[in-house]
């Protein structure tokens, strides 16, 4: 596992040295699934002296847009972006989580219309606000047919629960079918359990990257995340650079990847 500091310029030299990146990448080593735990926001916002995280959020919204472009751009067929948890909406301050919401729709709302791509909610709706969970169904009808970019949004998201709930609907299916507790049992298999996530045909993650140097999962596609490689990069999630993102193809494309080996 990797970390990856962010405090160079943005001058010639910096563009330069982004082109250099650029051309290195060869497109067969770039991760076909990438997974992005954007944090760091609230902190952004308290350093620079802000009243309230909305600021951060907000700041970390759009550079979320920026992140999924610089994806598209090499090649990644599929994005998923951690937005709000489970325990999010359990703990975070009342006005806070507000504003969160508020955020998480907008952005929503942009990315079903940005490029081709394609938008999918991952989550439990129920859990949501109504407006937001519309707006997060309203992005995924409205790009179900574009053959672009998948972007996955985890909203109202947790991993444990995301397992449960496949658990949940494989014995539902197999109740239908007349079948016993003890054959289900027999037959259940990880690739059966993998078919009924939120996720669902959908490759599994290869490259998961969480931003603001904290190095835990925090419920975040623990299943799909089995096998995936990791990448820790200090800036907090406003600041996310170009570069700093490429460094971490570069970095990926060196991984010699095993496989639980």
């Amino acid at each position: 596992m990797a970390r990856a500091s962010s405090n160079e310029g943005r001058g010639p030299l910096y563009r330069l040295y982004i082109n250099r990146l650029r051309r290195r990448l060869d497109p067969g080593d770039v991760p076909h699934h990438v997974a992005m735990m954007i944090d760091g926001n609230r902190r952004w916002a308290r350093q620079l002296g802000y009243t309230t995280a909305a600021h951060g959020h907000r700041a970390g919204a759009a550079k979320m847009r920026e992140f999924l472009g610089w994806c598209d751009d090499v090649g990644v067929g599929v994005v998923s972006l951690y937005l709000l948890s489970t325990d999010n909406l359990r703990k975070r301050d009342t006005q806070e989580l507000a504003d969160l919401i508020e955020i998480i729709a907008d952005l929503a709302d942009a990315l079903s219309h940005e490029r081709d791509w394609r938008v999918k909610h991952v989550g439990r709706a129920d859990l949501l606000p109504e407006d937001l969970a519309r707006v997060l169904s309203d992005a995924q009808e409205r790009t179900r047919d574009h053959t672009g970019l998948h972007v996955n949004l985890a909203v109202g998201y947790g991993g444990r629960g995301e397992i449960v709930d496949a658990v949940r609907s494989i014995i539902a299916q197999h109740d239908q079918g007349g079948g016993s507790l003890e054959e289900l049992a027999a037959s259940l298999t990880p690739e059966q359990i993998g078919e009924h996530l939120y996720t669902g045909g959908q490759p599994d993650p290869d490259l998961v990257i969480r931003t603001s140097g904290e190095q835990r999962l925090s419920d975040f596609l623990l299943w799909q995340s089995a096998h995936s490689e990791f990448y820790f990069v200090e800036a907090l999630g406003p600041d996310l650079r170009e570069v700093d993102f490429l460094r971490a193809m570069r970095d990926f494309a060196t991984r010699d990847r095993r496989f639980g080996s």
